[in-house]
């Protein structure tokens, strides 16, 4: 299964994998509204991997299969002073 990836222009970490490079009739335009203008990253064949970066390979290739596409969010970032908080037992600052 060929894939395309691309990087989001408004959003950092944010990646789009397609099934067929810059065909996005598939991408509904309220999510390429908030991507920005794709940025080609690379191609490759996603059947031929054992696992992706941070993306869990098996729901890449549902999404692909299902969808046309998958949306690759950045993770959560650690809110460090809430967990701060938590560890004393304080409710605010």
């Amino acid at each position: 299964m060929l894939t395309a990836v691309y990087k989001s222009s408004k959003r950092a970490n944010t990646y789009l994998y397609i099934e067929k490079r810059d065909d996005f009739s598939k991408i509904p335009d309220p999510l390429m509204d908030t991507f920005g203008t794709p940025l080609y990253v690379m191609m490759f064949d996603l059947s031929k991997r054992e696992k992706l970066g941070i993306a869990d390979i098996k729901l890449v290739q549902s999404e692909l299969t299902e969808k046309g596409f998958y949306l690759q969010l950045p993770p959560k970032e650690e809110n460090l002073l809430e967990e701060l908080k938590k560890q004393n037992g304080v409710d605010s600052v």
